[in-house]
């Protein structure tokens, strides 16, 4: 028997087999995120299908997704609209030797839904965006210093990966640190960075993976508007993961803080891979002439997918309906652990919550309430900040709820 028929044979379930499979051909069998998540047992690696705010893996089994595709999908798997204009784009062309029309038409959308965009320019991962900002603050203002928070995620290149595996200290050499939320600490950054400061790099709230999220102050934004203005610095929000969800107009809008850049992508295109970034009149000429692209950043299926997705989230007052919905499930969820007697945390925007546990420092809670809740149909995760989508009705929320009840009698059972 060879090597490859020994380990299948002791598969249990079609995941295990696939895991099995991908082990002998694929470095420690996964790769990023999804071997770094962490996740609990029982959870699949590998899935079927997926429609509105279901996945479906290969064993089976559904679950209503409160992951959504770790954040691209933003109106439901599969929403018939956007896979309608996406299906026609690709009977005309997808990757071609140029854009097509839908580039300038998509284009044009992004600048009248942002107050701060002039311009728009597109990628295909959030990575790519956030780099390209980074690369157009720095050429626009000949310096070389970027303040970035402490433990935040802008992607996983050299300059921002969360690992140091295969990185040299050169690679972040020019990068300064500091505490999201704390002025005195952002201050201190941008006095350190001095006359060589090009840019301050901020997510839209703190969402850094294991730890209570933080919505931004209005002082700090102010403060982060004000440090850039003085040393003639871009702002750049880092809209990646909020995009769409927290506000169409952009995530510190409300704040009455606007940055010079911004790198958006995830669920611009409702699952479609693209990323963009906007900026204003006083980077345009740098965006002119860095150096960014790639072999299918022109790709047309997914413009026309981002084209639709972006109609849909201002018609149907998307970030409203998921806001809502998040809502009921941070109710739910508080009302069924004071039932239970198990204190427990939620943080962060609604739209995008987080719940962990306290006294729980390996997660063991966090593990048996996800283990026990994907037993019944939910789809949780312990410590990343978690998605809804505008196809999370009310009643998906509350079967989703009916296993979370599960999940708490079994963290019970832990002490």
């Amino acid at each position: 028997m060879s090597r490859a028929a020994a380990v299948l044979s002791e598969a249990q379930t079609a995941d295990a087999a696939l895991r099995a499979r991908a082990a002998l051909v694929v470095p420690g069998g996964m790769w990023g995120h999804l071997n770094a998540a962490r996740l609990p047992e029982g959870y699949p690696q590998f899935f079927a299908s997926a429609e509105g705010c279901r996945v479906r893996d290969v064993d089976g089994r559904e679950y209503i997704d409160f992951m959504c595709s770790w954040g691209p999908v933003l109106l439901g798997h599969r929403h018939p609209e956007v896979e309608a204009a996406a299906q026609a784009q690709a009977a005309l062309g997808d990757c071609l030797n140029g854009p097509g029309e839908v580039m300038v038409d998509l284009a044009e959308d992004f600048v009248a839904m942002a107050p701060h965009a002039d311009w728009a320019m597109f990628q295909k991962n959030g990575g790519d965006a956030t780099t390209a900002c980074v690369t157009i603050a720095r050429a626009g203002t000949g310096r070389r210093k970027v303040l970035v928070a402490r433990g935040a995620y802008h992607g996983a290149l050299p300059w921002c990966s969360p690992s140091v595996a295969g990185v040299t200290s050169e690679d972040r050499a020019h990068l300064v640190h500091f505490e999201y939320n704390d002025v005195a600490s952002l201050r201190a950054a941008a006095a350190e960075a001095g006359n060589d400061l090009a840019a301050i790099l901020v997510t839209g709230f703190r969402h850094d993976m294991g730890r209570d999220l933080e919505l931004p102050t209005a002082e700090f934004a102010k403060s982060a508007r004000a440090a850039c203005d003085a040393a003639g610095a871009a702002l750049i929000l880092d809209e990646v993961r909020t995009g769409l969800r927290l506000d169409l107009r952009g995530s510190w809008e409300a704040l009455g803080v606007r940055p010079d850049l911004a790198a958006w992508s995830k669920a611009i295109a409702n699952g479609y891979a693209l990323a963009a970034v906007t900026g204003n009149d006083r980077f345009r000429d740098a965006a002119t002439k860095v150096f960014v692209t790639g072999s299918f950043w022109c790709g047309a299926v997914a413009m026309a997918a981002a084209r639709a997705t972006l109609r849909i989230a201002r018609e149907t007052d998307v970030p409203g309906h998921i806001h809502a919905m998040g809502l009921r499930l941070r109710e739910g969820l508080a009302s069924l652990a004071s039932q239970h007697g198990i204190a427990i945390r939620q943080s962060g925007p609604p739209q995008m919550p987080l719940m962990l546990f306290d006294a729980d420092p390996e997660v063991r809670k966090g593990r048996a309430f996800c283990s026990t809740a994907l037993r019944h149909g939910a789809f949780f995760h312990p410590q990343h900040n978690m998605f809804l989508s505008a196809a999370h009705q009310a009643a998906d929320i509350d079967q989703a709820l009916e296993a979370a009840a599960h999940g708490f009698r079994a963290v019970r059972e832990l002490r």
